[in-house]
């Protein structure tokens, strides 16, 4: 997938709230919006090099700037929590995850009930295929882990899938980890154990759990494969 152009380079200072990073960019301070509003504590650190995207000339934003990636330990980490999705859906028109080669894409943004997913597939069968998508960008040594804070919507949606293949529908959650140092995923439990049971049963009632992995360039998301899940907590 093709990442949006130009970025330019600029250095963390500080991050008021969840949506806005104070970033120096030619040694002048400036607001600039934060796609992901996770916590992220152990990437935004002081100093820390980031690119930013210009807001487009005319633009009435607020901020003149978007935090898009930045550089830790060698490698780059996107901070746009939506930019899985995009991925995601470009792989399901085009047919290139090989564990949807069986499903025709629908629509995005499906309702059912009072929930809203993320796609909508459709099997041989013709059967109704839900399809929920999680950024995962916390790694702690060679785990992907999520959440990075507590999520009481993800616990839902994870609820209301186990819900539905009550019905006999089919469904599965994907966890996009948008970074290459990883080796497997588990649920993040010191910080959000009840998100983490809520995986477990459902995953035992019936909903499917797979992991992919990204590494991302300056220009692209490169997809690297799937990973195993280790979901029960440690003893």
């Amino acid at each position: 997938m093709k990442i949006e152009g130009p970025l330019i380079q600029g250095k963390f200072v500080e991050r008021p709230n969840r949506f806005i990073t104070m970033v120096e960019v030619d040694g002048k301070i400036v607001r600039s919006h934060l796609p992901d509003p996770g916590r992220l504590k152990e990437l935004l650190l002081p100093g820390a090099k980031l690119l930013l995207r210009p807001a487009p000339e005319g633009s009435e934003r607020k901020t003149k700037y978007s935090t898009v990636m930045l550089y830790h330990e060698g490698q780059l980490i996107s901070l746009v929590s939506v930019l899985p999705n995009r991925f995601v859906l470009e792989a399901l028109q085009d047919n290139l995850l090989p564990m949807f080669h069986n499903y025709g894409f629908v629509r995005s943004e499906v309702s059912h009930g009072n929930h809203r997913f993320d796609f909508l597939l459709k099997g041989q069968n013709e059967n109704p295929f839900y399809l929920e998508v999680k950024s995962v960008t916390y790694v702690e040594n060679g785990l992907a882990k999520f959440p990075d804070a507590v999520t009481e919507r993800g616990r839902r949606h994870v609820k209301h899938l186990a819900n539905l293949r009550k019905k006999d529908l089919d469904v599965m959650i994907l966890f996009v980890v948008q970074r290459p140092d990883v080796e497997c995923f588990q649920p993040e439990w010191e910080r959000d154990p009840k998100f983490g049971f809520a995986l477990v049963k459902a995953q035992q009632n019936g909903l499917e759990v797979r992991v992919i992995h990204l590494k991302m360039t300056k220009t692209e998301l490169q997809y690297l494969g799937e990973l195993p899940a280790k979901l029960n907590p440690e003893s």
